[in-house]
């Protein structure tokens, strides 16, 4: 091969690549049509490569392809050139590109992936295209298996950029040991009036994410945020009130009504109040991070709300890495002065756990199913050189920020704070009610938090596990802050209680109070899967409930900080408001 060829070559692969990125195409350009994956439709993360199956390329030359971003990696996203022969603006009539043999071999996996009502997915101009493998008919007891052999290709076209995308399958033909299958494309290009910004409109569906019941969910929790916020505040405005007129009176009177009951049980454990719980350096680990995690959410939402992150492969994914990573010192920062401020000294244990809580826990479950996926030849198996990548940001980048944070944490907001010293030996606590006990108080915590959120749930779960592109960003932004709100009005309430009842233990149990909403929404996770989905298959079942885990965690984090944060506003406030002997 001479030199001058091999540039040409090159240049062609380059000018391809080119097209594929700018989305500007000129009259007679090669337009690339790159075939994904392949799997059962009810599965839709169990995905193996196209050519799995005992499909053909056409005749153009391989082009090799380049993943673009981590997410599209990590994602499983394997394309690999189909080698039709495709123009701008040229149609091409029905045209055979290649024929194979049905051996016994590929006539049990071909009468497989109809069975379980395979699919496959390629992309045009990065323009998502879905078909079916084929179909089969019922006869008694025995079934007939049929296959698509003609893909019909409609591209619509405005101006210089392809803005529409059409598959039509047509010739079924019947599977039949030592027959051939003979395949055959055509492409056929229609001028449109789509803008190019608009094109992935089509793939939007208003009326799912768009319905009443979706705006009659956020109506909903709106109402429990007032009406929570209005008991928080009488709550505190009652405390407060009858704590000054009581401060106000004499002697006498401010020891008659000390005696009157519990309604002053809370001031009885000022001097433990404010004492540090137990295991400081898993608590400040879990506060750092659920910080991290909430600004994390907040910047990843508000960016896909301005910039459609739903439009490019992976993109969302390799987002929210980006912004986990940079976000590393907010987790060093609180949870690094908390550790101070609660009396820590080996702050140095302590950052490490902040910083590899959660990409510990995501890593050792992508590993574990990645194992699974290995052992299914599945596509979703993550490539070893993207597993280097993520422990590199992990060792490079999330754990020296997350060490400026705690530095920065420990030195500007790292100084105990207590309005109320705390004594030398702990209060005993004294029995209560069962209602009282913590254990309790956590559980029934998160369910006003779960009912402000599962409907939403719902069209997330929806969108990540069937086939929809959640695209209402603004409804997700305005949830968050609902639960946030709800989460932190009902906790503060919760540890009312429990303070009301001579218990000091506030910190962990304001945590899991916050974080109890998590089980609710994992125990709606096995719900939706059993009853929502059709999803079957040991990958498929490892796969969601360990990601679901992701998320409920993560979640949970979130939400007990959100608890905590609350709350320790209002423990602080509530004691620093009040006179102590």
């Amino acid at each position: 091969m001479s030199i001058s060829t091999i540039i040409l070559i090159s240049l062609s692969i380059s000018a391809y690549l080119c097209d594929e990125h700018n989305h500007k195409y000129e009259d007679s350009e090669e337009v690339v049509l790159w075939m994904n994956t392949v799997g059962p439709y009810h599965n839709r993360q169990e995905t193996y490569n196209y050519y799995s199956l005992p499909f053909c390329r056409g005749t153009k030359p391989s082009i090799e392809h380049h993943h673009d971003t981590l997410g599209e990696s990590l994602q499983g996203i394997e394309l690999e050139f189909s080698g039709l022969h495709i123009n701008f603006k040229q149609n091409v009539p029905k045209t055979p590109y290649c024929e194979i043999d049905l051996t016994m071999d590929k006539l049990h996996k071909l009468g497989y992936a109809v069975l379980n009502h395979y699919w496959y997915q390629m992309y045009i101009d990065d323009l998502p295209i879905w078909g079916i493998v084929g179909e089969y008919e019922e006869n008694g007891d025995s079934k007939t298996f049929y296959i698509w052999t003609h893909k019909k290709l409609e591209l619509g076209y405005n101006g210089n950029q392809i803005v529409d995308v059409n598959l039509v399958s047509e010739n079924k033909v019947k599977l039949e040991k030592d027959s051939k299958l003979q395949f055959s494309y055509e492409v056929e290009w229609k001028p449109s009036t789509t803008d190019f910004e608009s094109r992935f409109d089509k793939y939007l569906d208003p009326t799912f994410f768009q319905h009443r019941i979706h705006w009659f969910s956020i109506f909903n929790s709106f109402m429990m945020v007032i009406f929570l916020v209005g008991l928080v505040a009488m709550i505190l405005m009652r405390t407060l009130r009858k704590d000054y007129a009581r401060y106000s009176k004499d002697d006498d009177m401010d020891d008659l009504e000390r005696d009157l009951g519990d309604e002053y049980g809370w001031k009885q454990v000022h001097g433990d109040v404010f004492r540090p719980g137990e295991n400081r350096t898993l608590f400040a680990a879990f506060i750092g991070t659920g910080y991290q995690i909430a600004v994390v959410i907040l910047l990843v939402v508000t960016l896909a709300i301005f910039g459609e992150l739903y439009t490019e492969r992976g993109s969302l994914l390799s987002t929210a890495i980006f912004v986990y990573a940079a976000t590393s010192p907010v987790n060093g920062y609180f949870g690094g002065s908390l550790y101070a401020r609660m009396g820590g000294k080996k702050w140095i244990r302590q950052m490490f756990a902040s910083a590899f809580l959660m990409p510990g826990y995501i890593c050792v479950t992508a590993i574990a199913i990645n194992v699974i996926a290995m052992y299914y030849h599945a596509s979703r198996a993550i490539p070893f050189g993207s597993m280097v990548a993520v422990a590199c940001i992990c060792l490079f980048v999330i754990l020296p920020l997350n060490l400026v944070g705690t530095i920065l944490g420990r030195n500007l907001a790292g100084l105990p704070d207590a309005p109320c010293r705390v004594n030398a030996v702990p209060r005993p606590i004294p029995e209560k009610r069962w209602i009282m006990e913590p254990a309790v108080i956590v559980m029934l915590g998160g369910i006003l938090p779960f009912g402000s959120i599962f409907i939403e749930m719902y069209f997330i779960f929806t969108s990540f596990w069937a086939y929809k592109i959640y695209y209402v960003y603004g409804f997700m932004l305005l949830v968050f802050i609902i639960l946030a709100i709800v989460t932190i009005c009902v906790t503060i309430v919760a540890v009312y209680f429990l303070l009301n009842s001579e218990d000091y233990r506030w910190q962990w149990t304001s945590f899991w109070t916050g974080a109890s909403c998590s089980f609710y929404v994992y125990l709606y996770c096995i719900y939706y899967f059993f009853f929502k989905t059709k999803m079957f298959g040991f990958f498929q079942t490892a796969f969601y409930f360990s990601y679901m885990g992701i998320f409920c965690i993560s979640l949970g984090l979130v939400c007990g900080t959100f608890g905590y944060v609350g709350t320790s506003i209002f423990v602080r406030k509530i004691y620093s408001t009040v006179k102590i002997d």
